[in-house]
């Protein structure tokens, strides 16, 4: 491979030993202070932007940015904030870099406030999905801040290590997590589903203009992908991080699948019975999810549901 730099100070260009090909890379929070480390999916799209159609990445990253990037060329079209954040002011689209808050960067031996989004970010590792019929992509994500303080981290074989002390806690409005329909070519959020708590699922959009998607008290839900009604519900037996799955079975009828097992650092608070007075169980979550445990408890069961 030889590198070389593009225009875009946080993206490459580089080319495969096989063919000479160029291609690019692209580094969405490059020095991460908060641990918004792209685990995000890419949808790949090709949408009309203005006045022509350009193949584009659609990618809603844990920075609080929904970005639309040409991935024939790497150009930023578009980064726009979907959550809130104090972190940062915005991203430079000739540069790709983000504007930082000198205020908000994290400190060893002292605490910041405030911080937005916190680090499992606007949106962790849960996929969003994106449907044809209406243009829009269902994005499942979190409406999070954070208080941080840097520690020396010391390690011991075997154990979770952060060097961080951090306590997390709802944003503006008070609910922890969404469900968000968003119109990838105007910028913008055409309606949201708030819960309770962050939603840790992901999201399956179907040709019966239907989105579903679970919640971590253990709801799993179908909403109309237009107007964002609720139009179905069912309690399972755990709280849901799994991602639902539509398929046809041999006998011609379409089926909607979810795995319902709470997990993950969230879960954790649940998965593993940890005591919530502790405000950094779970590495913060403790201070989020006090009554989580009264919600759901820990399971593991398939659930297939079959469509009209």
């Amino acid at each position: 491979m030889r590198p070389g730099t593009n225009k875009w100070t946080s993206g490459m260009f580089a080319r495969t030993a096989d063919t000479g090909q160029a291609v690019w890379f692209y580094q969405m929070s490059p020095h991460d202070l908060y641990d918004w480390d792209g685990i995000n999916e890419d949808i790949l799209l090709d949408l009309p932007w203005q006045g022509s159609t350009r193949k584009v990445l659609v990618r809603p990253d844990r920075n609080g940015y929904i970005y639309v990037i040409d991935r024939i060329n790497g150009q930023v079209l578009s980064a726009t904030p979907y959550v809130y954040i104090t972190a940062t002011t915005g991203v430079d689209l000739q540069s790709g870099e983000l504007k930082q808050v000198q205020d908000k960067i994290p400190k060893t031996g002292q605490e910041t406030r405030n911080i937005c989004p916190m680090a499992p970010g606007g949106k962790d590792w849960q996929p969003s999905s994106f449907s044809p019929r209406t243009g829009l992509v269902y994005v499942p994500h979190e409406n999070m801040c954070m208080d941080e303080e840097g520690l020396e981290a010391n390690y011991i074989a075997g154990t979770p290590y952060v060097g961080a002390s951090v306590r997390y806690y709802a944003g503006p409005g008070g609910n922890e997590g969404e469900l968000m329909a968003w119109d990838p070519i105007n910028g913008k959020k055409v309606w949201a589903i708030p819960d309770k708590y962050p939603i840790w699922s992901g999201t399956v959009a179907t040709a019966g203009d239907l989105v579903f998607y679970g919640t971590l008290d253990g709801w799993f839900k179908a909403a109309d992908a237009h107007t964002g009604k609720t139009m179905w519900q069912f309690k399972t037996g755990s709280g849901i991080i799994g991602q639902p799955i539509s398929y046809r079975g041999p006998d011609g009828k379409q089926y909607i699948a979810i795995l319902s097992g709470i997990g993950g650092w969230p879960g954790s608070i649940v998965s593993n019975n940890l005591d919530t007075r502790d405000d950094t169980a779970g590495t913060g979550w403790g201070s989020a999810l006090h009554d989580l445990k009264h919600e759901t408890q820990a399971g593991g069961t398939l659930y297939v549901f079959a469509l009209p």
